[in-house]
């Protein structure tokens, strides 16, 4: 159209000083750089017709691209991950109909322009639009748990990874613990508002996690949010804005869901060995350090370079603290030991059959005998599990006039290699009546 529309301003300019100016047709081939050809049917009075499509030449791919078709119709019932890429039909048709004389680069230009047409064809209507977003400094953020996998006190053990990422700056904290459940998502948060020194004063988008919402109100955006939830956002100035349920939900908080998939595969590879939670959250406080070098695509500074503009617009920290932990009141059974959420904890048999208290945090587990702390175990993150100390069953022996029971024989090696303890080696007998001077 454009093409066509100059043309017809060239055949207007050309009469025009024709008939003004009384340029000759060679004055005017000169003037526009054009055949006599042009000049002549201009002055004749003559418009431009429309410009021919130029016949297509056939191509070594036109016999194979009824296959294509084929396989692109018959994606359109498959599950979205196991549809085929342009690299695997250019794989079946070498493979299965010995397309030699074929390249991959015809493939996927095919592929690419065919894809949509098919859908229309169907029905279906045009793929899913995505409209390009604008955040403001220190309005918005998103949150979503991840996880991965981990060599825990040597043993491969499955942790979750909380995220909060500011929208504006792309700056996300990040805190491993043992599980996903409402201690994690609320030391989560106070985590990462220490570390940012504010809370957003806008919106931040969560998906429907069962520690904040405990009902979805049909397709509309209301929810039926946890109570503690409701306490915990309300102390610290949080307004929620949770995303539609499925994959489309994922698509409104994609900051967040691509910011742990880049930690994953940037620090998380290959997999970290650590003695304890605390040691790789350290870890992970070094690494979200380093990550404020990066650059987000086309942007022109750094994530840290942008996150100094918006911090200062950051809401402020409450005053008062909130317990983000959750409060127990076990009866030690007859084994000395206590049961949190599916698993079992020992305390020192002496107080077997006492009620405690017990607070039970993201990480750890800390008893409470009255105001005093009893033992603090870390926290298990499956069910039907134990945390055994063997110093706990020790004391036993003082009520059997210095003489181990035979449980206890038995049991002590399984409290050692619950632990993951060892006994303090044994010291040569000269040693022993050394004494410091």
């Amino acid at each position: 159209m454009g093409k066509s529309q100059s043309k017809v301003d060239l055949y207007a300019a050309i009469r025009r000083d024709h008939q003004r100016e009384g340029l000759s047709q060679r004055a005017l081939q000169r003037k526009y750089n054009v055949t006599w050809r042009t000049v002549r049917r201009a002055l004749d009075g003559q418009w431009p017709g429309p410009r021919k499509t130029p016949r297509q030449r056939e191509s070594r791919l036109d016999p194979y691209k009824p296959l294509i078709d084929g396989m692109l119709q018959a994606d359109l019932d498959a599950p979205t991950k196991q549809r085929h890429t342009a690299q695997r039909v250019f794989d079946r048709l070498v493979d299965e109909h010995g397309a030699g004389d074929i390249s991959y680069p015809m493939v996927r230009l095919y592929v690419k322009s065919r894809r949509a047409e098919v859908r229309r064809e169907a029905g279906l209507g045009p793929q899913a639009m995505f409209v390009p977003q604008t955040h403001f400094p220190g309005a918005e953020a998103e949150v979503d748990f991840g996880e991965f996998h981990t060599v825990l006190a040597g043993k491969m053990t499955k942790v979750y990874l909380f995220s909060l990422r500011l929208s504006f700056s792309g700056k996300a904290v990040h805190r491993v613990s043992a599980t996903a459940g409402q201690e994690a998502f609320f030391e989560g948060h106070v985590h990462a508002f220490r570390v940012l020194g504010g809370i957003p004063r806008g919106r931040i988008r969560y998906d429907n996690l069962r520690a904040a919402v405990e009902r979805v109100l049909g397709f509309s955006r209301g929810r039926v949010e946890a109570d503690r939830w409701t306490a915990f956002r309300s102390h610290w100035g949080i307004e929620p804005f949770y995303c539609r349920p499925g994959i489309e939900g994922a698509h409104e908080k994609g900051g967040v869901e691509g910011q742990i998939g880049y930690f994953r595969r940037n620090h998380l590879v290959p997999l970290p060995e650590v003695a304890s939670l605390a040691e790789l959250n350290a870890m992970v406080d070094e690494w979200d350090l380093a990550d404020e070098a990066r650059r987000l695509r086309s942007r022109t500074r750094t994530v840290g370079e942008y996150f100094a503009q918006e911090q200062h617009l950051l809401g402020p920290l409450p005053l008062e603290p909130f317990e983000t932990g959750r409060w127990f009141t076990p009866r030690v059974d007859r084994f000395s030991q206590i049961h949190v959420r599916g698993n079992a904890y020992s305390v020192p048999v002496r107080f077997i059959g006492h009620q405690l208290r017990v607070l039970l945090n993201a990480n750890d587990l800390v008893v409470f005998d009255g105001r005093h702390e009893v033992t603090r175990h870390e926290r298990l993150g499956s069910r039907a599990g134990s945390r055994l100390v063997l110093d706990h069953y020790l004391e036993a022996a003082r009520y059997h006039r210095g003489r181990r029971p035979a449980a206890l024989a038995s049991r002590a090696p399984r409290a050692v290699a619950d632990r993951g303890l060892r006994r303090p080696a044994a010291r040569h007998p000269d040693q022993r009546r050394q004494r410091p001077g």
